[in-house]
């Protein structure tokens, strides 16, 4: 019995829930015996780590105090899904597709909600609305995915409508509540959420329970205290807006540039973390330097940028390294390097 029950589950392993059902009604078995699991593709259109990355995890702690699923901060109070973000609404506008991360029946949408980041003062705006333009599909065994804040006018299915895993639903956009571009994805089962990281986990553990995205997507999907969303030269002073809305870095340093910047905005930064931030001519000696003083707080995002005005006699021709440095208890826990040439 343990070992066709051991078949059954390495069977429905990339299969659809209609051909796991056949093989186990061929074996015996009724639907109560088969694992209440879903296997689950990439709800967006990107390359984790590259082209979107992880900012918020679901909420796993039901007190007011927030944990994510690997006992980290990389989630706030009550968040119910995963965020993939786009690392700028340059990158947003281009588009970028939300897609059924398994195959179902559409069965909600909403469109037609504005795009615009929603800071805190207009939050009123989008009460019962904070989803904005999305889609909810449901798949067997009482599964449902969701995806939320969506272009206007973007979404190509309907209530009703069969879709299949990859099929596109629509493009990324900035509707209901949000500050910056990206697909909030929900996991439900049976109306309770489920995170996808760690179905099944019990409480308080750190890193347990079972992974629903499909194996191919792992190693892309592996857990990040801290990420560096953004980084590169500029040459003048730079700004959180610059940087979202991707001018920072579009115009490289050149040799009669009047400075050379460095900069990165990072998330998942934590209280302690100290930062240092440095820029090297072409002979290794440093030109310019910021070191920040420990974090008193964790922070959801984080800018830091260090450069130097141009010198009297000009820029040396040759190769510039810029090396920024997260550093907590003694032990370098971030690290990012930049070279420019001139």
């Amino acid at each position: 019995m343990r070992k066709l029950l051991a078949m059954a589950r390495d069977f429905m392993r990339g299969v659809t829930f209609s051909r796991a059902f056949a093989f186990a009604a061929a074996l015996g078995f009724s639907s109560e015996v088969i694992a209440q699991s879903i296997q689950l593709g990439m709800p967006i259109a990107c390359e984790p780590g590259r082209t979107c990355y992880i900012q918020n995890y679901v909420d796993v702690d039901p007190s007011a105090s927030t944990q994510d699923y690997k006992c980290g901060t990389r989630t706030y109070d009550g968040h119910n899904g995963t965020d993939f973000r786009l690392p700028t609404l340059a990158s947003q506008k281009a588009g970028v597709e939300v897609l059924a991360a398994a195959s179902g029946r559409v069965l909600r949408t909403r469109d037609g909600a504005p795009d615009g980041a929603v800071g805190k003062s207009a939050r009123e705006a989008v009460r019962d609305v904070e989803c904005g333009n999305g889609v909810v599909i449901e798949h067997p065994e009482h599964w449902e995915t969701q995806y939320c804040h969506m272009a206007s006018g973007s979404l190509v299915v309907r209530p009703g409508e069969s879709v299949k895993a990859g099929q596109a639903l629509g493009r990324v956009g900035l509707s209901g509540l949000t500050e910056y571009p990206h697909l909030h994805f929900t996991v439900r089962h049976k109306g309770a959420i489920v995170d996808p990281f760690a179905y099944g986990a019990a409480s308080g553990s750190c890193g347990g329970g079972e992974l629903l995205w499909h194996p191919a997507h792992h190693a892309q999907l592996a857990y990040q205290e801290r990420t560096v969303l953004n980084a590169g030269f500029a040459n003048g002073p730079v700004t959180m807006e610059l940087i979202e809305d991707g001018s920072a870095g579009k115009e490289l340093p050149s040799a009669s540039a009047a400075a050379i910047v460095a900069f990165v905005r990072v998330i998942g930064l934590k209280i302690g973390d100290a930062q240092q931030f440095a820029i090297k001519d072409p002979l290794g000696n440093v030109i310019a330097e910021n070191r920040a003083p420990q974090l008193q707080t964790n922070k959801a995002q984080y800018m830091l940028f260090t450069g130097r005005k141009r010198p009297a006699n000009g820029w040396d021709r040759g190769t510039y390294k810029a090396t920024y440095v997260v550093e907590r208890d003694g032990r370098v826990v971030l690290k990012k390097e930049l070279e420019l040439t001139l």
